[in-house]
């Protein structure tokens, strides 16, 4: 077996999902993986804590949320900041992996386990997001409703890109979802 190669992350990760839809997450195990991938099982965990990290990157998103934050001018509306970074990530993370994320979103839709894990994906967002929001002088409750708003809008434009058969970029989506959040608020007066 292979001990190490520059590809050997998105080589386990290939072989997961493939399997994964073959056989279904549970009935795939980590053997199974190695096997499939050509490296050992502890190749496999030098990437990646458990089969469900395959779809989780671990704490990439999180950190390049933070990131951003900490880049952006210091005169940037906070959620400008967050808008911007969201339609970088779409055109530069999401776009070009389209294919291996749309499976990867249907076999967590329809895993209880994954779903979990990836609640919990969100939550790490929310609470990176409302951290660097503060760390830049935004009001800790501002900080809290303004990542809530951007992680619930990528969530919302993720599942529709991934359930439309068209195409359309998840950049489009990202607009739909915003200004569909902005009509509601906007029809809803504060009391």
């Amino acid at each position: 077996m292979a001990r190490w190669a520059p590809d050997t992350r998105e080589r386990l990760r290939a072989a997961a999902l493939a399997l994964f839809v073959e056989r279904g997450f549970e009935a795939t195990t980590v053997p199974d993986i190695v096997e499939r991938a050509g490296v050992t099982r502890r190749t496999f965990f030098r990437h990646f804590g458990d089969k469900r990290e395959v779809f989780f990157d671990g704490d990439e998103i999180p950190r390049l949320a933070t990131e951003m934050l900490a880049a952006a001018p210091a005169d940037m509306a906070p959620f400008a900041v967050a808008w911007n970074g969201l339609q970088t990530l779409a055109a530069e993370r999401f776009e070009p992996r389209r294919a291996e994320i749309v499976a990867a979103r249907r076999l967590i839709e329809a895993e209880p386990a994954l779903r979990e894990r990836d609640l919990q994906k969100q939550a790490d967002l929310r609470a990176a997001l409302t951290e660097g929001y503060v760390a830049r002088g935004v009001d800790a409750a501002q900080a809290r409703i303004i990542a809530g708003v951007a992680v619930e809008l990528l969530q919302v434009a993720l599942e529709q890109w991934a359930a439309d058969p068209t195409g359309i970029p998840l950049a489009r989506h990202l607009d739909r979802v915003r200004a569909g959040m902005a009509a509601v608020l906007r029809a809803d007066p504060a009391p």
